[in-house]
């Protein structure tokens, strides 16, 4: 039984390969301004240790620090189109179901320093610059069921009717990100940029399926139970099959030895009972590879790794105008593996997560520049392009090579002096992936989107100022047909995610 045995890999590679990063994403919120208004490229302020470091220098003498607190809310969704999804016992006959993962982050902080000297500035930061948080799907995803759904429409001709399994997923990935770095002021226009950032970058994952069910003609019973009823009916056939072919066998012997000619009969049921017998010892094969899957499949992996990147900039101002462009270098990142997976596994994709393994996640190079024009003394607007060169990273079986381009992201917005102590400001961000069928899949996966923010800056004193913002991401639906694997049709995923942030900060001067 071939589409038993496929499905059985399927059933391997899936559940046992439960992976949740955000390696395409680089985050870039790593301020309360940001969140007021995602067009920073070209700003002059504090939060330009990371959008613009640069222009920082042109911020007063004197040491400024910042720090800054997000809370953000996310869901990602995924609606999978699935025939085989008709056989589960709590799907009603209905073959689209929804998974959906939630994630919430009540704080992510971050924290800029600057001290300003001269033609000097010496700049510091601490922030989540990478990864794809954490997300919990508390049903498993699309994925998980598809592999059982498949397995339970293979074993149709040994009885089964149906299935039923509890699925679940978590996953979690933070690249914490420690810069440092100098600015000079080569002339009183124009500045120039050098730093490094090291990462830190930690990931763990959880996934379980459990409960396994088989439904027959005689009642729902437990996969392990279904696994050995259906073994002794397989080893009966293969007895009885094996008992006929002796016999046929001694048949055409003394037709053989008597000199007859051996009838025609006796040799097709022989070739019958032959490949009867292979086709039941074939399926026999195939379920002992399920085995170990019998009580459910249970999988914990953590990984951690560090890299190192160089990152330059400058800033160059004219008039009324701000230019300012900033390069961050591809960050080389190694994930080491402390996972239950110990020995190599005969699906290759099982071995990203081998105990003791270093797995490649490069942080992508980034290239930003913006420009912003203050139209008055009081109100300043600004834009900004980023360009990630996502496939020019590596990452595990080059998955980079499966993306049809790299993303880039378009941003612009507007900040207004209401008055000497009061400041708001907003803008908007369209980020878009390149992404193809072939990269896309449900257990790590990003749409594109359009993001507004906006907030205010209040300052308190001559050294305070506070910020407040709120920031919100629109995605759209990536819609993948997946091409024909166990059973003869496709299945369709749609995808898609939410994002909601609110954030304070405050900037101290001293």
């Amino acid at each position: 039984m071939s589409k038993l045995k496929l499905a059985i890999a399927i059933f391997v590679s899936t559940i046992s390969f439960p992976v949740f990063a955000g390696g395409i994403l680089t985050n870039t919120n790593q301020s309360v301004h940001f969140l007021r208004n995602p067009a920073r490229d070209a700003a002059i302020g504090l939060d330009g240790v990371y959008t613009n470091p640069a222009g920082v220098i042109f911020l007063n003498e004197g040491f400024h620090i910042g720090f800054n607190w997000q809370y953000a809310r996310q869901t990602r969704t995924i609606t999978t189109t699935n025939p085989d999804f008709a056989l589960g016992m709590r799907n009603d006959g209905k073959t689209i179901k929804e998974f959906e993962g939630k994630a919430v982050a009540p704080i992510i902080p971050s924290l800029q320093a600057a001290y300003n000297k001269g033609k000097w500035s010496f700049q510091a930061s601490i922030a989540v610059t990478g990864g794809g948080g954490k997300c919990e799907f508390s049903n498993g995803i699309g994925s998980f069921e598809s592999a059982v759904a498949a397995i339970a429409s293979s074993l149709q001709p040994l009885g089964a009717t149906g299935y039923d399994v509890d699925g679940y997923m978590r996953g979690k990935q933070y690249y914490f990100g420690f810069t440092l770095g100098a600015a000079y002021k080569v002339t009183e226009n124009l500045s120039v940029y050098g730093g490094a950032r090291l990462l830190y970058g930690t990931a763990s994952y959880k996934a379980r399926l459990s409960n396994i069910m088989v439904n027959t003609a005689a009642g729902a019973v437990p996969f392990g139970t279904f696994l050995d009823n259906a073994n002794a009916r397989i080893a009966g056939g293969i007895m009885q099959y094996t008992e006929g072919i002796a016999q046929l066998e001694a048949g055409i012997a003394q037709y053989k030895a008597a000199g007859v000619p051996v009838p025609e009969t006796l040799t097709t049921q022989l070739a019958q009972a032959q490949a009867a017998k292979a086709q039941l010892e074939g399926t026999q094969t195939s379920l002992q590879t399920l085995e170990t899957y019998r009580e459910g499949v249970s999988l914990m992996s953590d990984q951690t790794g560090v890299g190192i990147a160089p990152i330059v900039g400058v800033d160059y101002k004219i008039g009324a105008f701000n230019f300012a462009a900033k390069y961050e270098f591809k960050t080389r990142m190694r994930m080491k593996n402390s996972s239950t997976v110990k020995e190599a596994h005969q699906i290759a994709a099982v071995n990203k997560y081998r105990d003791g393994s270093s797995v490649p996640e490069d942080q992508p190079a980034l290239l930003s520049v913006g420009a912003q024009w203050s139209i008055l003394p009081t109100v300043r607007v600004g834009a900004g392009y980023h360009l990630f060169f996502d496939k020019s990273a590596h990452w595990y079986n080059h998955e980079e090579k499966k993306l049809d381009g790299n993303t880039w992201e378009l941003n612009g917005g507007v900040e207004w002096d209401v008055t000497d102590k009061l400041q708001v400001s907003g803008g908007l961000q369209k980020t878009n992936y390149g992404l193809s069928d072939e990269y896309m899949n449900d257990m790590s996966f990003v749409v594109s989107s359009y993001t507004f923010g906006l907030g205010v800056g209040y300052q308190i004193s001559d050294k305070v100022k506070v910020n407040a913002a709120y920031f919100q991401t629109n995605y759209d639906t990536y819609k993948q047909d997946v091409a024909p694997a166990v059973t003869n049709h496709s299945t369709h995923n749609d995808y898609t995610r939410t994002n909601k942030v609110v954030g304070v900060g405050v900037e101290i001067k001293i």
